[in-house]
C-alpha cells in the first residue's frame, strides 16, 4: 500500500529544499555510533569529493551569511517541519535542517552513552554536527521539542548560539509539572501523548491544551540574559498557549519578545507560513552576521 506521506515528502518536500539549495548530509558527531542527518547549503558541504570541491569554488555567495540552523518537534523530521521556511530564508541566510536523534535519519547506538533521549544530549549532537560542519556562530530556531534543545543549545554552548526564536515550546519542564500536565490531559506519558498510534490518538494530541503558569529557577534562566530572544507564538495554540507564552516572556525578561500570529495553532509555521516566515526574518535582520 502507497504511504502517500512519503510519497509526499520525497517527491516534494525534499524537492523543494534541493531548490532552496540545501542537500542531505550525515555527520558522525562521536565516532561510537551517534550519527546526524542535516540538509546543509550544498556550498557548504565538506569538499571531501572533486565534485563538492568544485562546488564551493564557483560559489558566488557571501561569506557573511548568518547560518540558521532549524529545529523541529515531535510533528515530523527537520525538512518536513521546516519546508516552507527552507525557500525564504536560504536566499539571504546559510540555512541547516538537522533531524534530532531518533527522528529522520538521525541515529544513536547505546555505546554512546548517556541519556540519549534528554534535550541535552540532543543539544550536544546537534552542535557537534554543525562544528563538524564549519559552523561558528548561529541563530538557532526551535519548534515544540525543537524548542527545548535550542535553549540547551544556548545554555551549553554561548560561543555557538547568537540568538534564539522558539515557537510553541518551555524553557524547562520539572517532573512534578509534566506529570501535573500529563494528569490534565489524561495520557499516562509523554511517549502516548506525543507519538500516537491511531487516528484517535493523534485527534487528542491536536486536540490537547494546557493553562498553567510554570515556574522556572533563575539557574535555569540566567544563562540566556545575553541572548536575543524571539518567542514565536500561534494565537490560538491548544498544546503550549498564550498564557503560558506571556509567563515564559515574563521570566526570560526584556532580552525576550513575544510575537503572536493570529488564525494559527501549534503548527504555526505551516498554517500561516507567510506571516511566520516574515517574522522570522524582521529578527534575523536584526542580528550581526557572521562567517562559516
Amino acid at each position: 500500500m502507497v504511504n502517500w506521506v512519503q510519497v509526499a515528502k520525497q517527491q516534494l518536500v525534499h524537492r523543494l529544499a534541493k531548490r532552496a539549495g540545501l542537500r542531505p548530509h550525515t555527520v558522525d558527531v562521536d565516532g561510537a555510533g551517534t550519527v546526524i542527518s542535516v540538509w546543509v547549503p550544498k556550498d557548504k558541504l565538506p569538499a571531501d569529493t572533486e565534485a563538492a570541491a568544485r562546488r564551493k569554488k564557483e560559489a558566488k555567495r557571501d561569506t557573511g551569511r548568518l547560518p540558521v540552523v532549524l529545529l523541529h518537534g515531535f510533528a515530523g523530521d527537520g525538512i518536513f517541519t521546516w519546508v516552507l521556511q527552507v525557500g525564504a530564508l536560504a536566499k539571504h541566510y546559510d540555512v541547516y535542517v538537522p533531524d534530532l536523534l531518533f527522528f529522520g535519519g538521525s541515529t544513536s547506538l547505546p555505546a554512546a552513552g548517556g541519556d540519549r533521549s534528554s534535550p541535552g544530549f540532543q543539544a550536544e549532537c546537534v552542535a557537534a554536527a554543525l562544528r563538524r560542519l564549519g559552523v561558528e556562530r548561529c541563530a538557532v530556531v526551535g519548534f515544540s521539542y525543537g524548542g527545548f534543545v535550542a535553549f540547551r543549545m544556548a545554555e551549553a554552548q554561548p560561543g555557538l548560539v547568537a540568538s534564539v526564536v522558539v515557537t510553541g515550546s518551555l524553557v524547562h519542564m520539572t517532573r512534578s509539572t509534566s506529570e501535573a500536565m500529563l494528569r490534565r490531559l489524561g495520557a499516562a506519558s509523554f511517549a502516548e501523548l506525543l507519538l500516537p498510534g491511531d487516528v484517535a490518538g493523534l485527534r487528542s494530541l491536536f486536540a490537547a491544551g494546557t493553562h498553567g503558569k510554570w515556574w522556572f529557577p533563575d539557574c535555569v534562566l540566567k544563562d540566556y540574559l545575553k541572548l536575543d530572544i524571539l518567542l514565536l507564538w500561534g494565537e490560538n495554540d491548544s498544546i503550549f498557549n498564550m498564557e503560558l507564552a506571556s509567563s515564559l516572556k515574563e521570566q526570560l525578561g526584556k532580552k525576550a519578545a513575544l510575537r503572536s500570529i493570529s488564525d494559527a495553532g501549534h503548527l504555526v509555521m505551516l498554517e500561516r507560513p507567510c506571516v511566520f516566515n516574515r517574522c522570522l526574518r524582521e529578527f534575523l535582520l536584526q542580528q550581526p552576521r557572521t562567517t562559516t
